[in-house]
This record gives structure tokens, sequence and C-alpha cells, in this order.
């Protein structure tokens, strides 16, 4: 296998594609899985303001207006922001850290299809006219009362893609633990690497409750159990507490690997190693930890008494703690600091004020009267988007065009980058501040219309002008990636000039098996180090050139996930159509049979030889 770029027919570049095992063509897949739902949850997203623009609309129907409602929050959250998190974990923390690869290859793809699957599975809800309905929470006796099929494909597509995601996780836990390169003790890790780690460990024990969940749903409403019906012994709210208990830790998984995007940038444009890093690292972990002890802060409605209300209020509001060192620490490491505007570092400085707002008025629900007032108003839509969009999707589209260069060897337009910064940031604040005011004059959420005269017509209005703002913005990133992609000029291996971890010391994009030999780290930024020394290549070998053991593609992973994905159907439509009991075990048992031939296959693996990778070297101008 020659590393020299050949050009490959479509039919062999689909075939690389489906079959890659390569955690930076992974990470690419995901990033482009989780951008095609993130506009597909706009889309739907649009369709809710344009409804709501003006009052007595008639747009969409009521019942229109909950499917919308449903697959935007469902979407937004499983099916764009976390994959393209995982776009990056996948594509930059193996580099980070020094790594070859991420330590379970297969399952990194496993993982991949299996997101892919649940997502199309869901949304080809669309397409039977049965949609998921009973909001991005699914409460158990709105969804378990769902006429049609909707909530099944809700239930079904998530187990799926929820397999993927708890996959994930443990092969990034593992791969941090394992596989840093000599040097790289915990304490020297970048802090985007920190951020996966502990956003991993949380996946891991936040995942399962979720799918346990699902799993009694399914069964309710497919298979006649009972778990949710308080008529014949279940219990409704339980519901409530296995999604939460989920639910709450899952925003932070969502938010901390943004803080360690942000952490990498104000570093890198400020030209200066992160402020107390020791306290953003323990800052993390505890985040990470009181995170579990949040969950019934969703709650405060239900009834759980003034006991459980105190000990969850107390618990919310300690959790901002670790936050407020965070966002210090970024300000101290921009304090004196040789700061460069750039594209990725405006998104940071919108991150902090928006950020903090959405912190405060969570903060503000922690308190459970206020809460009470305020649960099923506009004031929680406008909280979470404050926190989900001004936290996480500027994370998202600051490391857009932080890494891309990295991901992609081209570097994004600034200009096009900065006017789309403009467009979304001013749009969201637009959109989302005025929210908190219709909240409190009383405005409902979840509400397909409302009636002239109740003083809520002009913040509906601009909050739907702001939301064409935002996608006015995305539209112009959009035009922004194809522009660059055309034009494919290639940029060197740090782009920015003042890169500080590992992934600048290399080319852009990598090469396959990223380091023709594994990087000795010497302290924190050990590329940062280098440099100041005279080390221009940034990178100081552990050991000398010798062969790299690598993995081999496989089209197992894509098969065995298809197989889910068809027993989906068959489960769905086994009571209706005489096709869906053996669909349904026809799909189980290709599953089962790819996962034997996974078992009996003995793959090795191949080694690249040393004189390709000396031939590599001074192809690139021997980079030693």
């Amino acid at each position: 296998m020659s590393s020299v770029a050949q050009k490959k027919g479509f039919g062999a570049t689909l075939w690389d594609w489906l079959t890659t095992v390569d955690h930076k063509k992974i990470g690419i897949l995901y990033f482009l899985g989780g951008g095609f739902f993130f506009v597909v949850g706009g889309i739907e997203a649009m369709l809710i303001r344009w409804q709501l623009h003006k009052p007595n609309n008639d747009f969409v129907s009521a019942g229109l207006f909950n499917d919308l409602i449903t697959m935007h929050g469902t979407t937004m959250i499983f099916l764009a922001a976390m994959p393209i998190l995982f776009g990056f974990m996948n594509a930059i923390m193996p580099l980070q850290i020094g790594a070859r690869d991420v330590a379970f290859p297969f399952i990194n793809s496993l993982g991949f299809w299996m997101f892919f699957f649940g997502g199309l599975f869901l949304n080809l809800s669309w397409f039977f006219q049965q949609v998921p309905d009973a909001g991005w929470t699914s409460y158990a006796s709105l969804s378990t009362a769902s006429e049609g099929h909707g909530v099944d494909f809700y239930a079904i597509g998530l187990q799926i893609a929820g397999g993927g995601t708890l996959m994930a996780g443990i092969n990034f836990l593992v791969t941090i633990i394992n596989m840093r390169a000599p040097g790289m003790t915990y304490m020297r890790m970048p802090l985007f690497t920190w951020t996966t780690f502990v956003a991993s460990a949380m996946i891991l024990f936040a995942f399962p409750p979720l799918t346990v969940g699902l799993f009694f749903l399914t069964f309710d409403r497919m298979f006649g159990g009972n778990f949710f019906d308080h008529t014949m012994g279940g219990n409704t709210i339980i519901w409530e507490h296995i999604f939460w208990i989920f639910g709450h830790p899952e925003v932070y998984i969502l938010i901390l690997p943004a803080f360690g995007i942000f952490s990498e940038i104000f570093s890198t444009f400020s030209r200066k190693r992160l402020f107390g890093y020791p306290s953003m690292v323990f800052a993390t972990v505890l985040i990470g930890f009181l995170g579990f002890m949040v969950w019934a802060h969703h709650m405060f409605t239900v009834g759980l008494g003034p006991t459980a209300n105190a000990i969850f209020a107390v618990a919310t509001m300690a959790i901002a703690v670790p936050t407020g060192v965070k966002i210090f620490n970024w300000l101290l490491t921009m304090w004196g600091g040789s700061i460069t505007i750039t594209t990725p570092m405006l998104y940071a400085l919108g991150f902090i004020p928006s950020f903090v707002m959405g912190g405060v008025t969570g903060v503000m629900q922690g308190a459970a009267p206020l809460d009470y007032q305020l649960h099923d108003s506009y004031f929680i839509v406008a909280h979470f988007h404050y926190v989900i969009v001004g936290g996480v999707v500027l994370g998202i589209l600051a490391a857009t065009h932080y890494w891309w260069p990295k991901m992609f060897g081209t570097m994004l337009n600034e200009a096009l980058g900065k006017v789309t910064f403009w467009f979304f940031f001013i749009g969201f604040h637009m959109t989302f501040l005025i929210q908190h005011w219709l909240g409190f004059w009383g405005m409902p959420r979840r509400v397909w219309t409302f009636m002239d005269g109740q003083g809520w017509n002009s913040a509906n209005f601009i909050s739907t002008i702001g939301a064409f703002l935002m996608a006015i913005g995305v539209i112009v990133l959009v035009y922004n990636i194809i522009v660059t992609s055309v034009k494919n000029v290639k940029v060197a291996n740090d782009p920015w000039g003042d890169g500080r971890t590992l992934e600048w010391a290399i080319e852009s994009p990598p090469i396959y098996y990223n380091f023709p030999a594994t990087p000795l780290v010497r302290g924190l930024d050990t590329v940062w180090i280098e440099k100041m020394e005279g080390n221009e290549t940034g990178i100081t070998a552990a050991e000398p050139i010798k062969d790299i053991h690598m993995p081999n593609g496989s089209i197992i992973p894509f098969l065995m996930t298809f197989g889910l994905f068809v027993a989906g159907f068959g489960a769905m439509f086994r009571t209706e159509h005489a096709w869906g009991l053996p669909v349904l075990i026809l799909g189980l048992l290709w599953t089962f049979l790819m996962m034997g031939a996974r078992s009996l296959k003995d793959d090795t693996g191949y080694y690249i030889k040393k004189d390709e990778i000396l031939r590599d070297l001074k192809r690139k101008g021997g980079q030693k």
C-alpha cells in the first residue's frame, strides 16, 4: 500500500470510506453525518419559528407542530451535537496524545455506523408519516399513548444510535488510558483530551440508563409490557427519573468537549499556556462527578417533596462553581496575552458572555419555587438554548474553523468565517434573549399557536427574525466550505502559526499512520516547548523509525449495523404485516452472522515498512 496519493475511481473511494477503520476518516464521517442532521434539525427549527411568527397562524397543524418540536430536539441532541463532537474527538484526540489510532479501530467504525443507521431509522419516520410526537424527552404517559409508530421509530432508532455512542465512549477511555506517547502524563494532556476523557467516562455511566428506559418503552408499546402503566402496577414517573439520570449528564457530555475546544483556542490565540491548568483539570472532573447528582431539578413540578427538592437545588447551585472556575481561567489566559482575533477566537470571545447567561438562568432554575413558576414557560426554552447553542454550537463552529486545516489540509476563508460568526451570534441572541421575557409574560412552551392581544406578538416576531439570521450564518458557512474545498489550497503543518499541541507538528491532513516515529512529550504544550528551544519541527522522537503495525479496514461494521436497521422495521411492523416477524428474525440473524464472521476471521493487520516511512519523510522535505 503506497502512501503516494493515487487517483481512485468512485467505486474504490466509496469502498474505502465504507470499510475504513482510520480514526481520521471516521472523524470526518461523524462530522459529515452530524453536519447533515444539523441542517435537518435547523430546517425543523425554522418551520417552528415561522409557525410562531404571528398569532393564530395555521402554517402547520397542531399535530405536525408536535412532530417538529420532537424531531428538532431529538435530532439536534442525539444526531447533530454529539456526532459532530465525536468527529473532532476522533480526528484530533489520538493526534494530541501521540497515538497512531484509537484502541479499538473496528469498534470505532461500528460505533459510527450504528449512529448513522440509528439516525436514518429515526428520520425515515417522516416518509412513513408516523413521526415521534411526544417531545424529545418522550414522557411516559404521552409516549405510551401516542398513536401509530412514531414513538417506536424514536425508541428503536435511539437504541441503535445510543449503542454506537456507548462504544465510542469506551473506545476513547481505553485510548487515553493506554495509548499516550512516552512522557504524556495525565497532567500534560491537552485540555481537549481531558474533556474527551471525562465526557467518555460520563457516557459509560449515563447511556445504560437511557438504553434501559428505551428498552422498557419498546416493550410497553410493542410487546404488551406494563413498566409505565400505573393501572397495571407500573410507574409513570419512573421514566422521568430514568431519562434525566441520562439526560442531565448528557448536557455535560456535550458541553465539556466544547470547554476543551475553547481552552485550546484561548491558549493558542493568546500565545500563552492555559492559566491554572491543574484547576481546569480538577474543575472538569468535578463537573463530571456532580453532573450525576442534579437530575431531579428537571422534576421540581412532579411533587417529590421538599427534602428531595432541597437536595437537588443545592447540588444544582454547587455545579456552577467549577464552571465559574473555568470562566475565570479563560479570562486570565487572555489577560496579558498577545491576542490574535481569528474566527475561532471570535467564537471563543462570544461564547463567554453567552454561556454565562445560560449558566445564570440555570442557577435561577435551581431555586425550586421559581422553577415551579417558570417550568413550562418559554423561559426554559431560552435557558437551555443559551447553554446548548451559546455553549456547544459555538464550540462546534469554533472547532470547525480551528481544526479544518488539520482535518482537510485547507484553510476556511477567514473573512467569510467572520461573516458567519456575526450573523449567527447576533441572530442567536435575537432569537433567544427575548424568549426569557416571553416566559415571564406567561407564554407556555410547546404550544403550536397563540391568541392575539396577549402581548406576545412582537417578541415572537423578533425571535423569528433572529432565527433567520442564524440560518443565513449557516448558509454562509456551507458556501465557505464548498469554495474552500473546490480551491483546495494546501496549508502547512501549523497554519495558525502558534500551535501548542502535537497535532500541529505533523502534516495537514496527517498521513495515515500519523507519526513517522512515536513522539517524546517533554511537558504541557510540548510543541511550543520544542519551538521555543529552536526545534522547528516541534517534535522530538522517542524512538528510532521502525516498522509500524496498522489495522486492516473491514466492511463488517457496516453490514452488522445494517442487520439491526432491518430488524428494527421487522419489530415495528410484525403485528400488522405478515413480513414483519420474518424480517425481524432475518435482520437479527444477519447481525449475529456478522458477529460470528468477525470472531472467526483472524485479522492481524499489516506492517508499514521502515523504507516507506523514510521515503515519505524524504518527500516531505526530510522532516526528522
